[in-house]
């Protein structure tokens, strides 16, 4: 697997939880506010050892909740990564899968085996937050909806992630997605910012949709009038 490395014990990964968390490289999306980028593009990655984060991970369990694994998006190498939660399994480590929910195939797979406890996901509304032109951003977003639909079925926990952008049209795609949400979840909202703080893939978009204000509270009231447990992100220096 192509990775950018690890981090033995993280606070800001996982709500609530602490994670050993990796980073793998690659994706199929082109987020303009992704800070990420570089690892989705799979600049400066290199071959996962396997065996030293094994080893790393073993020495670190007795402190972590959870493996967790982001990118990127971790399922373009989702035949590697069963096989290494397969092995983390063995080490009585619960695993934690940070995926955007597009790549069916591979999400089907890995929860049917059972290798996968907790999932984390990016509610990207409205789907044009995808970056990519509007057929392929309108068959996303509806492998986007199954894959909630997938996580419902199999019950596993979800942590629904809201990236919340500046003067754009989110709710209806957001309403359309919690009725597909089926399973134990919270939200956690993500205020979308730039430099000099991040340095995201677009800058001339995130000059004109990042740092929301009105609209971060704005949704947050709104969610909670629907009664979902909603929490706010003020960590933005994470690698995931």
């Amino acid at each position: 697997m192509l990775t950018a490395g690890w981090k033995s014990v993280s606070m800001v990964d996982v709500h609530g939880s602490v994670t050993f968390t990796l980073w793998l490289c690659g994706c199929n999306l082109k987020c303009p506010f992704c800070h990420n980028w570089r690892i989705a593009e799979g600049l400066n990655c290199f071959r996962l050892d396997g065996d030293q984060l094994l080893e790393d991970l073993e020495a670190s369990a007795f402190m972590v909740d959870y493996f967790h694994v982001t990118g990127g998006e971790p399922l373009m190498q989702w035949r590697e990564l069963g096989s290494l939660f397969a092995e983390v399994k063995l080490l009585d480590v619960p695993v934690s899968l940070n995926t955007n929910l597009t790549l069916i195939g591979p999400l089907e797979k890995l929860l049917a085996a059972g290798l996968v406890d907790h999932i984390a996901t990016d509610l990207k509304a409205p789907p044009e937050l995808y970056g990519l032109p509007e057929k392929p951003t309108e068959k996303l977003w509806k492998l986007f909806l199954r894959g909630l639909e997938v996580v419902s079925d199999h019950g596993i926990p979800l942590e629904l992630r809201i990236p919340v952008a500046k003067e754009m049209n989110a709710w209806p795609h957001i309403e359309e997605s919690l009725r597909r949400v089926e399973t134990d979840f919270h939200v956690v909202l993500n205020p979308l910012v730039g430099g000099p703080l991040t340095n995201p893939r677009d800058e001339s978009w995130c000059l004109e949709h990042c740092w929301p204000e009105g609209e971060l509270l704005e949704l947050k009231e709104r969610l909670e009038s629907l009664g979902i447990e909603v929490h706010l992100n003020g960590t933005i220096l994470t690698m995931g």
